[in-house]
């Protein structure tokens, strides 16, 4: 078979595989502003320097590329114009057309940020026409019994009755927010219930001084982790990259391995989601621990055509079938649709590559984007019981 035939049949069987996105938000239901746009395309908070605009990214370029034509406009088209045209269309078409373009079989969504302005899990299936999930984010189901109501002592198990009630309705994942909270450096053993205690009352001592709801003690963010690993269902553990709210060098998910190896017995899955730049940590991580999978998530969009070279890497070290694939899409369906168009080039070229140079044939390239972009995921969360 010739160079060029084998290029092309690899990337056709890319495109062909309908990805299992197995962490993303749900997209925003409202038509944005310039200014609204420019903030979620995005993580920081903070105000851009005046004369600025976050088109001038590497996502920038890749929304004027890729998601341009999809709103009937010529790719590379001036922002301005696109933010026109994606206005004229309104969210809901913006939304459809970029999420069913992503061909997306699966959507798993953390429900536990910002989801009153998101499509929810039912929307999402509709919009996208693929099935859909709910991951239970930890943190959240901790905050929303402090205000319901709860004692010091009752905390722990009432924290696990409310956390099995809600994985009750076909939720196929846990999820934590530790590295924002706290950093990933909180405690690894499992905490003593009358540490939790102790603990939880200082926690509501602060809420009712500051009325304030935010779990940040790292005793109870500890317990939080425990409680995922108890439940049996995988737990996804935000790393790396993300928002002004988390310190960078304390989400490196090397700081997570006492804790992988005192959870190790018991067998619960541990996804490590996005990880950038500490992509090769979670790689390592990946290989050391049988339990342990990883994602590149959000980076994928936000380093565009860059987006190769931390594809590239997340193939180092790593076994094949702990890797995943996700978009980590919130609030704008172009971080949807891009995470999967970009996944797909870079899996693409790279695999690609690798046969054409003679290191792996062409079966091993097809098996290799197949693992990571739908069968692990559909393995690991056991979709197919649940679909």
């Amino acid at each position: 078979m010739g160079v060029v035939s084998a290029r092309t049949e690899i990337q056709d069987f890319v495109e062909s595989i309908r990805l299992v996105d197995h962490h993303v938000h749900g997209a925003l239901k409202t038509t944005l502003t310039r200014e609204q746009f420019e903030e979620v395309m995005t993580e920081s908070n903070r105000a851009r320097r005046l004369g600025t605009t976050n088109f001038d990214t590497q996502l920038g370029l890749a929304i004027r590329r890729w998601c341009a034509p999809l709103l009937d406009l010529d790719a590379f088209v001036d922002p301005e114009t696109y933010l026109q045209r994606r206005a004229e269309l309104g969210a809901d078409e913006v939304n459809r057309r970029l999420l069913r373009a992503a061909h997306l079989d699966t959507v798993l969504i953390d429900t536990g940020f910002a989801a009153e302005n998101l499509l929810d899990v039912d929307q999402m299936r509709e919009f996208a026409g693929a099935k859909s999930f709910e991951v239970v984010r930890l943190e959240e189901v901790a905050e929303d019994l402090v205000r319901s109501g709860t004692t010091a002592q009752g905390f722990g198990d009432a924290f696990r009755s409310a956390l099995q009630q809600r994985l009750s309705s076909g939720a196929v994942a846990t999820k934590s927010i530790v590295a924002y909270r706290y950093g990933l450096d909180v405690p690894h053993e499992r905490p003593l219930e009358g540490d939790v205690a102790r603990a939880m009352g200082q926690w509501l001592g602060d809420v009712e001084a500051s009325k304030t709801v935010r779990i940040v003690d790292p005793v109870l963010l500890s317990f939080l982790l425990w409680s995922g690993i108890d439940a049996q269902l995988p737990l996804q553990i935000h790393t790396g990259y993300g928002d002004s709210d988390l310190d960078i060098i304390r989400s490196n998910p090397a700081y997570l391995t006492d804790f992988l190896r005192a959870a190790e017995p018991l067998g619960t899955a541990v996804v490590l989601l996005h990880c950038y730049p500490y992509q090769r940590e979670a790689a390592y991580l990946a290989q050391m621990f049988p339990n342990v999978y990883f994602d590149i998530g959000e980076a994928i969009s936000h380093s565009g055509v860059q987006s190769r070279q931390l594809i590239a890497e997340s193939f180092e070290i790593a076994p094949f079938y702990k890797q995943l694939y996700s978009s980590d899409g919130w609030g704008l369906a172009e971080f949807h649709f891009l995470g999967a168009r970009l996944w797909r080039n870079g899996v693409s070229e790279i695999l690609s590559r690798w046969v054409e140079a003679g290191h792996c044939s062409q079966a091993d390239a097809t098996q290799i984007a197949t693992k990571v972009g739908r069968q692990n995921a559909i393995d690991l969360y056991r979709l197919d019981s649940s679909s």
